[in-house]
């Protein structure tokens, strides 16, 4: 994973880490607002840490409602169960590995199944597709530990998929990777164990999945197929659509900045507009009062006049 830096120096990681942990759990549809919120209001006190808030992405949809996982304590089962499937599958024991994969599926039924809860209550109901892309996030979590640290840091921004014994790719799928540092092993080495830091928040709505049969054995390749060429061509699928997803990110950035700049001059308008207004009755008031002190004028004139040629007769 390349470990690429949000924040600047002037930064704390923690502290990001915290907003955009707050920030992710809100949905993609609302994240631009309330990211510029955000931003504003953290720039009264920290400017520096109100630029690093305004980088933070958007997350794609799957993505989010792994954070609601991970903010709910759901993925801990999950993720704790990669380890106990890769020693089985070491140890090559058909009847562990059997049980071990019916109790996988279970698992991924039943967060696929919270993470929909978690999404309609929030109000944005999640699509098959995503729910797909939720398992496959999850799976990849079990089969690499670097992107099970990645999923429970509540800190993802893309989905993860697992392509046989490869590493996980984890480029570009953390809002602050540096928060992290169990998801990268800068040098390409071995993936390290990850610890189980057990959370105090509510029970899992995922707790004890029923057992599901063990589902079907993966099809073998076609003859002719090469499989590490499909890996690369999703691979590269993958990476053109996450810089797809980046690229509309930032016309709709751009689009906010618009808009933002547009509502501030109509603002300015509406202001000079009121001025104006204010300035055209001052002047109607002055020129009724003007007429008023001529209209008067003209009255002791005649009454003048009058008055003169009464005496000269």
């Amino acid at each position: 994973m390349t470990r690429a830096r949000v924040a600047s120096a002037g930064v704390d990681i923690d502290t990001l880490a915290q907003a955009a942990r707050e920030l992710l759990l809100v949905a993609p549809a609302d994240f631009v607002a309330e990211r510029t919120a955000r931003q504003r209001a953290a720039r009264k006190d920290d400017r520096d840490l109100a630029a690093a808030i305004g980088t933070l992405r958007k997350p794609a949809p799957a993505a989010w409602v792994i954070d609601l996982l991970a903010h709910d304590g759901a993925l801990d089962e999950a993720i704790d169960l990669g380890p106990v499937i890769r020693q089985a599958q070491a140890d090559a024991d058909p009847q562990q590995i059997a049980t071990l994969r019916r109790q996988r599926a279970g698992v991924l039924t039943a967060l696929a199944q919270a993470g929909a809860d978690l999404a309609s209550d929030a109000g944005h109901p999640a699509t098959t597709a995503v729910l797909d892309q939720v398992r496959a996030t999850i799976e990849a979590a079990m089969a690499d530990p670097h992107a099970g640290a990645a999923v429970r840091s509540g800190l993802l921004v893309q989905p993860l998929t697992s392509a046989g014994f490869d590493d996980v790719d984890l480029d570009g799928a953390l809002a602050v990777p540096d928060a992290v540092p169990d998801a990268w092993s800068g040098s390409g080495a071995d993936p390290i164990p990850i610890t189980s830091a057990r959370r105090t928040t509510k029970p899992s709505r995922a707790s004890k999945p029923e057992p599901e049969p063990e589902p079907e054995p993966e099809p073998e390749p076609e003859p002719g197929r090469d499989p590490a060429a499909d890996r690369r061509a999703a691979r590269q699928a993958e990476t053109a659509a996450r810089a797809e997803s980046r690229d509309a990110d930032a016309v709709l950035d751009a689009a906010q900045t618009d808009l933002e700049a547009a509502e501030a001059r109509r603002a300015g308008l509406q202001r000079d507009l009121e001025r104006a207004t204010a300035e055209v009755g001052r002047l109607e008031h002055a020129r009724d009062d003007a007429e008023a002190a001529s209209d008067s004028a003209r009255e002791l004139l005649a009454a003048a006049q009058r008055h003169r040629r009464d005496l000269g007769r």
